[in-house]
């Protein structure tokens, strides 16, 4: 039996500089979680942190942990896979209010759906930090922000609501200064089987400091903040002499005084049920303190068990998959580099027998039948000067360019002259062709299809193919013109056929 490795706090904590502003509270968070995770006896190589776009997400470079710096809103989708491929991973996912609740609310969404075994921790500091300062998904109403500068009109986003609606089965807040209590919170997520999602009150001192004051103050936290206990009735205060009982199915205030401790509404974290979670995430200040802890934890297979019990099932019934015998299975077809009815059924319209005959001879001719002019061609070690000038004295609009050993290495065309050379380069006479050839060219030999260079032409917009022997060397070249005049001299009137077309 291997040994069993005692971690400390310090074993977490990455060579990286930590980056946020001075006050900022993630440095809380940080600290919490390098302490925690000591404390869940995994190894360091099973863990780790996978974050999107954001102040938070700069978190995986802090932890001495593997870890992903996503892209924006997508950290819950890589999650996922990470997750699937390697189940004894122990998987963190990194978010804020601005990267997990808007771009990234729906794969927010489903991973708390589908109950994969992650830990997804949501820094809510109710404001775009990194970006300095516009309004979030959680922005209270009349928020004035640079975004916002006559005040957000936008109903603010409840994260605990979303995540109780989703029906997940670990929901929980917790607050950065209350230390104790995050990391207990932290704690329990690590260790909950399925997907546990934690809200974290989080302050952002340069862009909206104090956001969350009434629930930090000690002056005012007693009675702003309800501290959840399993099993416990909802009693809060400065001298626990308050609680919330529901009344009518709203919840309410009440004065122990006046009221029996029997009559308040009793928490229970691991009721199936998320009713009464999901009135308890709608408690919010001034009205009423707002719950912190864990307000949902409940048991469900989590995704990933599931859809391992499936595959485990279809091999038993079924046997290993073959990837190749799956790719042949059912209904197959070959893609064919020449030009089908299809093809041609767009370019010459109506369903006469001349029409047919076309058709025919495009999908049976050969390029030798039209047949290919012999090419222009020249070294690609030539000038530009020189390749201009072959161009403009042959009057043709297609230069063939081999290598040493005769084989086509690119070709130099009239939209090459345009493009790359036209009223940019002053002297021809010090440049090499090559540097402005066009190199990768699609090339036919003179037994493929008509319909095979028509193909080519229409997708690449060429106006002339190479022809190359068995070798690769250039030994004609097929014009779009060619063709048409082949097309002309067959199956016109006025061909050289007659009017009874191609015999």
């Amino acid at each position: 039996m291997s040994e069993v490795i005692q971690l400390t706090r310090k074993d977490f904590v990455s060579d990286q500089t930590v980056r946020w502003c001075p006050g900022c509270g993630d440095y809380a968070i940080l600290a919490q979680m390098q302490k925690v995770l000591p404390e869940l006896g995994i190894p360091k190589e099973k863990i780790v942190f996978i974050s999107g776009i954001g102040c938070s997400s700069r978190f995986p470079y802090y932890m001495n942990t593997y870890g992903i710096h996503s892209i924006h809103g997508r950290a819950p989708t890589l999650a996922t896979g990470l997750k699937i491929a390697n189940p004894e991973l122990s998987v963190w996912v990194i978010t804020g209010d601005g990267d997990g609740l808007s771009i990234g609310g729906n794969h927010l969404l489903h991973a708390l759906r589908r109950n994969i075994d992650i830990n997804i921790i949501l820094f809510n500091n109710r404001i775009y930090g990194l970006t300095k300062g516009q309004y979030s998904p959680t922005s209270e109403q009349g928020k004035i922000t640079k975004s916002s500068p006559m005040g957000s009109l936008e109903q603010p986003l409840n994260p605990l609501s979303l995540a109780i609606g989703a029906e997940a089965t670990f929901v929980a807040r917790t607050i950065d200064t209350n230390v104790k209590h995050l990391a207990e919170v932290l704690r329990r997520a690590a260790e909950h089987k399925g997907t546990s999602f934690v809200e974290i009150y989080q302050n952002c001192v340069i862009f909206n400091d104090g956001a969350f004051s009434y629930a930090t103050d000690n002056q005012t936290k007693a009675e702003a903040i309800l501290e959840l206990e399993d099993g416990q009735p909802l009693i809060f205060g400065k001298d626990r002499d308050k609680g919330i009982r529901l009344h009518d199915l709203n919840p309410e205030v009440v004065s122990l005084d006046q009221v029996a401790r029997e009559d308040l509404l009793v928490h229970r974290e691991n009721a199936v049920e998320p009713s009464l979670a999901y009135l308890l995430s709608r408690m919010r200040h001034p009205q009423f303190p707002e719950p912190i802890g864990v307000f949902r934890a409940v048991e469900k297979p989590p995704y990933e068990q599931s859809l391992m019990f499936q595959v485990t099932d279809a091999m038993a019934k079924k046997g290993r998959g073959d990837l190749k015998k799956l790719y042949h299975a059912g209904e197959t077809w070959e893609v064919s580099s020449e030009f089908d009815e299809e093809y041609t059924g767009v370019m010459f319209h109506g369903e006469n027998s001349a029409t047919r005959e076309v058709q025919h001879s495009l999908l049976t001719d050969t390029l030798a039948d039209v047949p290919p002019k012999k090419p222009l061609t020249a070294n690609v070690d030539i000038s530009l000067a020189k390749a201009v000038t072959l161009l403009k004295d042959t009057n043709v609009g297609f230069l063939a360019l081999v290598d040493d050993n005769g084989k086509l290495a690119g070709v130099f065309t009239e939209w090459d002259v345009f493009t790359k050379v036209a009223c940019q380069i002053k002297d021809l006479d010090r440049e090499k062709v090559k540097d402005f050839m066009t190199s990768k060219v699609s090339s036919l030999k003179a037994t493929d299809t008509i319909a095979s260079a028509l193909h080519l032409m229409s997708i690449h917009l060429f106006r002339h193919i190479p022809i190359v022997d068995d070798e690769g060397r250039p030994e004609g070249v097929i014009s779009f013109r060619s063709i048409v005049h082949y097309i002309e001299a067959h199956f016109t009137p006025t061909g050289k056929n007659g009017s009874n077309g191609k015999q």
